[in-house]
């Protein structure tokens, strides 16, 4: 236990902040194919889809993401759905999807009301809103602290196809130019938008497919992405599928036409360090009890010779003395009148 303690200076603490980036690539084998769906889990309530790297019964199988749709009730699809007779719990559920996602993406105006998504990002200036949408809810494990803006890549087979997909013409949606020009005006914090082609950037925000929040690990993809063709298995157009057919059965039709998804996850590394300077006149005696003898210190052989010591650990203290954090060096360090030391302690969190 410490009797001396050192009070740090203004300048003897620094923080900083590292950025761990890991590659994540979501074949589309394993999105469809490669289990035979067995990674894919459907539940009873039907409003999402989740998609696991292996079979989801097994214990080794990690959660990769969840797909849903939905639309806003100012939708025409909202509109044609009570048309064709769709039950009602179907549009309900698609509904309420849609306000769950936006409230919690796009948040709410002045009078409370739920914010649609935004083509351009530029919600005050109206615009063109993504009133149906495909929803892709990365996991955790994945994304970690946020997507790494710019890195995000998904590609998706939108022809006219039925099963199986044809993948020999594929459209790539990416965050182009979100490095540089992201937006803050979520309460899910920073978002970019999601083009077909960099050259879209400067199409006076008309040309935006989507839009990608990279804290909350959620991409919010327009349905008119898909061409008026047959999709997936139920053969119906899109829009068709969507007004008219089971979020379940939206989800099999989205995942089944995805070849690749492919981002940089990011871990936030916040580092506390000090700098513990130990001066030529100080802890030059150890205050453990093996340090003397029959009252004589163990390392000095003569009586003239000078005091010496050894660092073997360094304690960061309370301002009341309470021990918070204990730094353990690689290896002891010689300390005598004739030396000073800097030691470098970093906290990581």
């Amino acid at each position: 236990m410490a009797t001396v303690f050192k009070t740090f200076l203004n300048n003897d603490a620094a923080s900083t902040r590292t950025m761990l980036h890991e590659s994540v690539p979501i074949t589309g084998s394993i999105i469809s194919g490669t289990y035979a769906d067995a990674n894919i889990k459907n539940y009873s309530h039907g409003l999402f889809q989740s998609v696991y790297d292996y079979p989801y019964l097994s214990s080794s199988a990690n959660h990769i993401f969840d797909i849903t749709c939905g639309y806003a009730n100012t939708s025409p699809l909202s509109a044609s759905a009570v048309t064709d007779g769709v039950a009602a719990s179907d549009i309900k559920d698609k509904i309420s999807m849609y306000n769950q996602m936006a409230q919690v993406l796009a948040g709410h105006d002045v009078d409370g009301n739920i914010l649609e998504f935004d083509q351009d990002g530029n919600i005050a200036a109206g615009g063109t809103k993504l009133d149906a949408i495909y929803v892709l809810n990365f996991a955790r494990l994945l994304a970690k602290d946020e997507i790494k803006k710019g890195s995000f890549t998904l590609q998706l087979a939108t022809g006219s196809t039925n099963a199986p997909v044809d993948f020999s013409e594929l459209l790539t949606i990416s965050d182009y130019g979100a490095i540089n020009s992201y937006y803050v005006n979520s309460p899910a914090a920073e978002y970019g938008i999601l083009y077909t082609s960099s050259a879209d950037i400067a199409a006076d925000g008309t040309s935006g497919v989507g839009l990608l929040y990279y804290q909350a690990g959620i991409a919010v993809i327009t349905a008119s992405v898909f061409d008026q063709s047959q999709f997936y298995s139920s053969g119906d157009t899109y829009s068709a599928s969507l007004s008219a057919s089971s979020i379940e059965t939206n989800a099999d039709g989205v995942r089944n036409r995805m070849y690749n998804v492919e981002f940089n996850n990011t871990t936030e590394l916040n580092s506390s360090i000090y700098f513990c300077r130990v001066n030529h006149n100080e802890y030059n005696y150890s205050a453990n009890p093996t340090y003397l003898s029959s009252s004589k210190i163990v390392v000095k052989e003569q009586t003239t010779d000078a005091p010496v010591s050894y660092v073997t650990t360094v304690g960061l203290y309370s301002a009341d003395n309470e021990l918070l954090a204990v730094a353990k060096l690689s290896e002891p360090l010689k300390k005598d009148p004739n030396n000073e030391l800097i030691l470098r302690v970093r906290l990581d969190y």
